[in-house]
């Protein structure tokens, strides 16, 4: 074994274990969309239904308390399945010409899973709110 594959071996196993599995990709989508900030609960409604029957037409609405005002406004809403191949399945990106903070769209998801909206406003802060979702056929092919 060389040098350089056994550094590479070590740091390999230094890392958690969580670094390594498939929520990483979630997190890292969040953190890619977040910077790294903290979202506060609240401020924010995520409305799914508790039982999807088909997973490739789940309707989500997402509507965030705010004025909409040049001083304060929705400045981004962006969405995230836990469980999907995919973590990122949308951003939507707002003005504060939009006179209401409210998208609605359909996703795909493929199996059972929590559904995460952030709402990312003017003045740097993050609401969050999740849902969980059933979903009886799935709609993404892994």
């Amino acid at each position: 074994m060389t040098t350089r594959r056994g550094l590479l071996a070590i740091a390999l196993v230094a890392l958690p274990f969580p670094a390594l599995a498939a929520g990483d990709a979630l997190a890292a989508a969040i953190a890619e969309a977040t910077g790294g900030r903290e979202p506060t609960e609240g401020g924010i409604a995520l409305a799914a239904p508790a039982l999807a029957e088909n997973g490739g037409q789940v309707p989500v609405t997402v509507t965030v308390e705010s004025p909409q005002t040049a001083a304060l406004h929705v400045r981004a809403i962006h969405l995230f399945a836990t469980r999907n191949p995919t973590p990122g399945i949308a951003t939507f990106r707002l003005s504060p010409a939009v006179a209401r903070a409210e998208v609605t769209t359909r996703i795909r998801l493929a199996e059972d899973q929590a559904i995460i909206a952030l709402a990312e406003l003017s003045d740097g802060t993050l609401r969050r709110a999740t849902a969980a979702i059933r979903v009886t056929t799935g709609g993404c092919i892994g």
